[in-house]
């Protein structure tokens, strides 16, 4: 099995095989935690505009994501997992955008399967992969903001590597690490209330969730993320 590793949404207009698209911070650990607390449908879009045509659509729904890490006006909550643990998501379509992740998975348009990829679910990635046992991986960390290296997509995907290669790699401490390099963000009281501290917490638990989400492209041109458990 030969393994890539992209970055950005140019990374994932290129990809090649099966390919995973890593949003740590917080796309894709948002929608783990939204799967996970009973969200009926998980719909992906890119703009703003197509999102709020799907709430009207969906009236059983919930509008989450971000611009510039900001819930944008009129959304339900933000791109934040600790707002999804409160939100009442159960039985509800789940409408997501963000600035990155779900551009991501919109952009991979070459790759037969598309999965999600975060920290808190990348041994079952990484399980899934092997079980699917492609010739070619393809693992897109997405970045800050789709455009700036980001230790934690990176590092997520050395993660889902290492287990695909056999390894059994102790990454806690470069985990911990993100605290002190791209997870700062999280400890700045002027975020707090749009990136609180527990976000941090919540998207570095590792292997918290034993399912995975792949995309699949709607008839409406949008991605509907459907879960897979083992």
């Amino acid at each position: 099995m030969k393994i890539n590793i992209a970055e950005f949404e140019e990374g994932a207009r290129l990809v090649s095989g099966l390919t995973v698209i890593i949003d740590v911070f917080r796309a894709f650990s948002v929608a783990c935690y939204a799967s996970d607390a009973g969200a009926s449908t998980l719909i992906v879009t890119g703009n703003l505009d197509e999102a709020f045509a799907l709430k009207k659509k969906y009236r059983n729904s919930l509008l989450a994501g971000e611009r510039g890490e900001r819930k944008p006006e009129g959304f339900d909550i933000g791109n934040s997992p600790t707002e999804v643990l409160t939100a009442g998501v159960r039985g509800k379509t789940f409408i997501h955008t963000t600035t990155a992740g779900t551009k991501g998975l919109l952009s991979a348009n070459g790759a037969p399967v598309v999965l999600t990829g975060s920290i808190v679910n990348a041994g079952a990635v990484a399980k899934h992969i092997a079980k699917l046992n492609p010739d070619t991986v393809t693992l897109v960390a997405m970045g800050y903001r789709g455009c700036e290296s980001a230790e934690e997509d990176l590092l997520c995907a050395d993660i889902i590597a290492d287990r695909l290669n056999g390894g059994s790699q102790d990454f806690s401490e470069k985990i911990t690490d993100l605290r002190m390099t791209s997870g700062q963000r999280f400890f700045n009281p002027e975020n707090i209330e749009f990136s609180p501290p527990s976000d941090f917490f919540l998207c570095t638990i590792t292997d918290r969730f034993n399912f995975v989400l792949q995309a699949i492209k709607r008839h409406d041109g949008n991605i509907e993320l459907i879960r897979i458990d083992p």
